[in-house]
């Protein structure tokens, strides 16, 4: 026996209203932390009835953590995925740290990074939520070591994501919270410095009367 599934596109619709929720969820978050997120918001920006929202999420944790994958999805497709283009080691780290430099200065979320603005909101409150913002903040620090390993940098990797991560993430601030508009150029300036390799020392040669 033939079964014609959805043939009314209700869970296509369906689908399309999700991720239509999830897209405004994350925009708000990034400017006033997951916290300014409810039902009842969305429902009113969005105009469609707080019934068909809850009938997404069933509670506000479901609807951060919801916002938090999608908001994951969005940054993958805007600065992992094109940086995977380039080769393994330091051209991808240097594509990896460009693509969120422009990420922020581009406001693909209109608060900067989405990451950046939710951590502090949750990075002392434990829970599921908080877990899955730090799990996605180790996710891409792990992401930028393993990609220093793999360079030809003479460092320690775990000690070069910490600083390039700090170099990122010290733009986002600058220019979000202090309206400095040089900040990501100077982020770029900061990187690069960092991800040049050093020469290799060469061994001093000996006095001129000691050389047989």
């Amino acid at each position: 026996m033939t079964t014609v599934a959805n043939p009314d596109g209700r869970l296509e619709r369906g689908e399309q209203t999700r991720r239509l929720i999830l897209r405004r969820a994350a925009d708000i978050a990034s400017v006033e932390g997951l916290e300014g997120l409810s039902i009842g918001r969305l429902s009113t920006e969005l105009e469609i009835s707080k019934s068909g929202v809850f009938a997404h999420f069933g509670s506000k944790e479901e609807l951060q953590l919801a916002t938090i994958r999608a908001a994951t999805k969005i940054f993958v497709d805007e600065v992992v995925t094109p940086a995977f283009q380039q080769p393994a080691g330091l051209p991808r780290l240097r594509a990896l740290c460009e693509g969120w430099l422009t990420y922020s200065e581009h406001r693909t979320f209109p608060g900067g990074c989405f990451f950046a603005a939710v951590q502090p909101e949750f990075s002392s409150r434990p829970g599921r939520v908080r877990d899955a913002v730090a799990e996605a903040g180790a996710r891409w620090t792990a992401l930028i070591r393993d990609q220093a390993e793999k360079s030809d940098l003479d460092d320690d990797p775990a000690q070069v994501a910490f600083e390039v991560v700090a170099f990122l993430e010290a733009a986002n601030v600058q220019a979000i919270l202090h309206n400095a508009p040089d900040a990501y150029d100077r982020a770029r300036t900061a990187v690069r410095a960092r991800l040049t390799p050093r020469p290799a020392r060469r061994e001093p040669r000996p006095p001129a009367a000691a050389r047989p």
